[in-house]
């Protein structure tokens, strides 16, 4: 059987959630092929726990993502959902913009920060943003807002300000009460009742053909194949999923599809490529005492947001004058895996100048593909030199005695360029495998319309040739909004 509609968005994550929602609020109808589970409404009252509770990143719903044997290394595994709602509906919940050069850099028609600002407003507005409150932050977080002030940081009221440079501040967050708030919760819950809109869940995409009159979707339903056929198709599978559809479809390097013993038929060399995220290291300390005593309390209660405070600083290497680090508390328990009994200062380099791939290793959808991230591995050592400057802003917070005085010693070495390579960890942000522009290796053009073949569309973070200065929670949102707008005129 095969089934029509207007459009078929592959994916219903963070900007397919938002996508699929414009669309059938004009009009079109649209089926979203998710890979996950559609737990419905929020209203149902379907929804897993750990997917609605904020506090605590979630992973029952990970696609199992990894690097891979490393030498010299623990693997990394690259946390991705697979649920209606994408890395909405499990991450840390983290409202943050960017600065207004990170966009208007990317100089595309349409994607200038002056007509990015009202995109930026809605989805604020449409996620629920809220900053905390300071009645909100714990006693850990409280010592970082007095660290930080005495080390001389401007303390920011609002941290999603396009224009603001280094400060320090509450963070912003998606979160109500404790209810992480998704993008299927914000977009999609309005329109279930439309019957222009058709969501079918636990079905993975394979590959897709585009002719002159339509786009076909082939996809895997309970282990049967299934058909889907379209005016256009939107590709909102993520920065994996993405260019591995493209690349199962014959679409990408010549050579490397070959390779993979997939035959090509449309030359995009810069599918896969321009992978890259913000690199992330930390320093830390053992829980004093009486620190340890509270934390473990608050647990006991379920009242302990790990994250609630963000700074932004410049390196030696912002020559822009614009920062170039996040620098971030996080403390947990003992009853917590993600620091475990440690208090961290993370540093994170938000310039990043490396480069990895996402390429499939076999026309299996099902298969994962081979991801490299190439971490730190910029020929000029930028990234490295921006966290190691990043680590010597965390050493002075730490060692303020307002946080000095109820902490212990430190729990990890970073003191050698070694110790950050081996230490370095990804922040949860990555982007730009189906890059936009026009160069030889760009993907899509400015509205997402994969060169030479129109009728297919990106609209994830792939097509960011640059990742901003913010964690990606609402950019892709933005991004939704904005390759909607694209869809629609």
């Amino acid at each position: 059987m095969t089934d029509y509609a207007d459009v078929i968005v592959t994916g219903g994550g963070t900007s397919g959630a938002v996508i699929a929602a414009r669309l059938v609020a004009a009009g079109a109808t649209v089926i979203v092929l998710e890979a996950g589970p559609d737990y419905g409404a929020f209203d149902a009252g379907r929804w897993p726990a750990d997917l609605l509770d904020a506090h605590a990143l979630a992973t029952s719903h990970d696609w199992g993502y990894s690097s891979g044997p490393l030498p010299d290394r623990q693997p990394w595994t690259f946390e991705r959902a697979r649920v209606i709602g994408g890395c909405s509906a499990h991450n840390g919940a983290i409202a943050a913009v960017g600065h207004a050069a990170d966009y208007d850099a990317w100089q595309l028609p349409g994607w200038h920060t002056a007509q990015l600002r009202p995109l930026f407003a809605l989805a604020l507005q449409q996620m629920r943003v809220r900053t905390y409150t300071a009645e909100e932050v714990g006693p850990f977080h409280a010592r970082c807002l007095e660290a930080a002030a005495g080390c001389g940081w401007h303390m920011a009221e609002d941290l999603c300000d396009l224009d603001a440079n280094a400060s320090f501040g509450r963070e912003s967050v998606n979160i109500i009460h404790r209810l992480r708030w998704n993008t299927a919760f914000a977009y999609l819950d309005p329109l279930r009742s439309s019957r222009r809109l058709r969501i079918v869940d636990r079905t993975l995409v394979n590959r897709l053909e585009a002719s002159a009159d339509a786009a076909t979707v082939f996809g895997v339903q309970d282990g049967k194949p299934v058909r889907f056929v379209a005016d256009r198709v939107v590709l909102s599978a993520g920065v994996y999923g993405s260019p591995a559809i493209l690349q199962r479809s014959g679409i990408g390097d010549p050579e490397r599809l070959k390779q993979t013993g997939i035959a090509p038929v449309h030359a995009l060399p810069g599918v896969g490529a321009n992978l890259h995220d913000h690199p992330m290291v930390h320093a830390d300390r053992q829980l004093g005492a009486e620190l340890r005593q509270w934390l473990e309390a608050a647990a006991a209660c379920g009242l302990l947001p790990e994250e609630q405070t963000l700074g932004k600083a410049l390196s030696s290497r912002a020559t822009d004058g614009i920062f170039d680090l996040h620098v971030f508390p996080v403390c947990g328990s003992n009853q917590t895996a993600l620091t475990d009994g440690r208090a961290l200062i993370e540093v994170a380099c938000v310039t990043p100048r490396s480069r990895g791939r996402v390429d499939v290793v076999s026309a299996d959808p099902a298969a994962a593909p081979r991801i490299d991230h190439r971490y730190l591995s910029d020929p000029d050592g930028h990234d490295l030199a921006v966290l190691r400057d990043g680590l010597g802003i965390a050493q002075d917070l730490l060692n303020h005695p307002a946080l000095a005085r109820v902490l212990g010693p430190p729990c990890t070495d970073v003191a050698s360029d070694d110790a950050i390579r081996r230490e370095v960890a990804h922040y949860y942000h990555p982007v730009g495998t189906c890059a936009m522009g026009h160069g030889p290796d760009a993907v899509c053009d400015e509205t997402g319309r994969v060169h030479g073949l129109p009728r297919i569309t990106l609209g994830d973070v792939s097509l960011m040739p640059q990742i901003p200065r913010a964690n990606t929670n609402i950019p892709a949102v933005v991004i939704g909004e904005r390759i909607a707008q694209c869809l629609l005129s």
